[in-house]
């Protein structure tokens, strides 16, 4: 099938692009209102973009809490969300009031970071502290404002749980990260194969 994805007339029951750039990373944002709430929200529009110095960025459909949290404070972390914590995470996806700290309406014990003020979800591998760097407004073909906004931030400080190292190296497979799919589909990096690239 070909369709223009302009006007998404591809005759199918959901919209399939989602379901074609994956998997995705999940940026599981961990902020910090003005007024001291924890804010902990999933975003599947997630990744690296840069190194020395790293850069992370996330992506947002409309203005939620995590951006204008960053944008208020500069600082957000990026907790590893994996197979032990999928329902968990899943709870902090829940559309609710800024007031509402969803890290204790999921359970999830929080941990202080060393670097930045938003506090890191403690049961995960891997965090990433970020101090807040800019917000890119995404502009469609046309030039019209698009209703996502890219929020990027540089890695400042990174939590690896030691049990996660070995031989010099980070075990990803053993941590068990977790990546999202189209529809409600989840993927697990439970294996990995290596191949060496040309010189």
């Amino acid at each position: 099938m070909f369709y223009e994805a302009t006007g998404h007339q591809h005759g199918l029951k959901h919209d399939p692009v989602k379901a074609l750039i994956v998997p995705r990373p999940i940026g599981w944002i961990s902020t910090l209102s003005r007024e001291g709430v924890v804010n902990l929200a999933p975003y599947s529009f997630f990744n690296a973009v840069a190194d020395d110095p790293p850069v992370v960025m996330f992506s947002s459909a409309g203005r939620k809490d995590s951006q204008r949290n960053a944008e208020k404070t500069g600082e957000f972390v990026c907790n590893l969300a994996t197979w032990d914590l999928r329902q968990a995470m899943v709870a902090t996806s829940a559309g609710v009031d800024p007031e509402v700290d969803e890290a204790a309406l999921a359970g999830l014990d929080m941990a202080p970071s060393r670097l930045v003020a938003p506090p890191r979800v403690a049961a995960s591998p891997v965090h990433l502290e970020c101090v807040y760097l800019e917000t890119v407004k995404i502009r469609q073909r046309g030039g019209a404002a698009h209703f996502y906004e890219m929020v990027l931030g540089e890695i400042v400080g990174v939590h690896i749980d030691d049990r996660f190292i070995r031989d010099g190296r980070v075990d990803v497979a053993a941590m068990k990260p977790i990546a999202r799919l189209g529809y409600q589909d989840y993927a697990v990096v439970d294996a990995l194969f290596e191949i060496r690239r040309p010189d």
